[in-house]
């Protein structure tokens, strides 16, 4: 099934049942065809959440700028739901990690459509601003939603902080910026992750190490033109830095999709990264990124990055191993 056809069943889906235990202040197919910014909300979505988040104004209206944050958002809420369904918790209930959760609307509006009504599940929100930290705990608070967890914390920090559950389920990362992707990763390795759902922002590290050994590799290699120029740098760094992360989950086990997350005029940053647990390594995805470093002059990354590929080549292919409750 493609994207574009997933997206409709979700969607038809959503608007046949109205999602349990919503919250009086709530889009409704009644509401929904008098006004036309509640028509674009999800079945008991909780209209004041939206208002708290700034995604509504008071008066319920919806300016470009958030519709265009509130369609990224509520396209990979879409994602996620289809791995929600299709998963076994690890300990019965369901634990999401939300990196670089910043202001928190991924995790309040995943809360709010799959977990609030359930029951069950809990959303861990990892973000380095203690304010805004702070500010998403009140949040919570005041909406009822008992079941979302905050930590101050480093993104690097929290696979290995005892504040968290040992495994986790699933672990987003929207538009975390530079290498709280790879942060995530890391913590979703750590955590035996089933499902891991990214979206790349901002990936600098690759392009400022390739902007630092230019000189060397236009004269050792004519590849090197295809980052000579500064724009064309930070692209080939961005293009490069997906690249070497999906080899590098597949390496580990894990099924890899990319993906658009939703048109190009909504987001710059639109390159959505799927990872499934299946516990076959594949042993060529972890020999091509040392392969791939070393010929753009980056080898130095590869234990900082990829750590267990820096040991040696990666073990052969295995026979597919089933993750407990996978």
């Amino acid at each position: 099934m493609n994207k574009r056809h997933a997206s409709r069943s979700l969607s038809s889906s959503a608007s046949k049942t109205k999602a349990p235990g919503a919250h009086p202040a709530s889009a409704g197919a009644g509401k929904g065809a008098g006004n036309p910014v509640l028509a674009e909300l999800r079945p008991g979505q909780s209209v004041e959440l939206l208002k708290e988040l700034h995604i509504l104004t008071r008066d319920g209206r919806l300016n470009q700028d958030s519709r265009r944050k509130l369609k990224q958002v509520e396209h990979l809420v879409q994602f996620i739901e289809k791995i929600v369904a299709e998963i076994t918790p690890h300990a019965g209930e369901l634990t999401l990690a939300d990196h670089g959760a910043g202001k928190s609307y991924l995790g309040f509006i995943l809360y709010d459509l799959l977990l609030k009504g359930q029951g069950s599940g809990v959303v861990h929100g990892i973000e380095t601003r203690p304010e805004l930290v702070e500010r998403s705990r009140a949040l919570a608070g005041r909406l009822g939603f008992e079941r979302m967890r905050f930590l101050n914390i480093a993104a690097a920090d929290a696979a290995h902080d005892s504040a968290l559950p040992e495994r986790f389920d699933i672990v987003t990362a929207l538009h975390a910026c530079d290498t709280a992707t790879d942060d995530a990763i890391a913590f979703g390795l750590v955590k035996k992750a089933q499902a891991m759902v990214l979206v790349p922002c901002c990936q600098a590290e690759l392009a400022a190490n390739l902007r630092q050994s230019k000189a060397l590799q236009l004269s050792r290699t004519p590849l090197a033109e295809l980052w000579r120029h500064p724009l064309h740098t930070r692209e080939m760094g961005s293009q490069l830095t997906n690249v070497l992360r999906c080899l590098y989950l597949e390496s580990q086990g894990y099924s890899v999709t990319v993906t658009e997350l939703v048109g190009w005029e909504h987001s710059l940053k639109n390159e959505l990264i799927i990872a499934r647990y299946t516990g076959h390594k594949k042993r060529r995805a972890g020999e091509r990124p040392r392969a791939l470093l070393g010929e753009f002059g980056l080898a130095s990354l590869l234990p900082l990055r990829y750590p267990a590929l820096a040991d040696g080549p990666s073990s052969q292919d295995a026979t597919p191993a089933t993750q407990d409750g996978a």
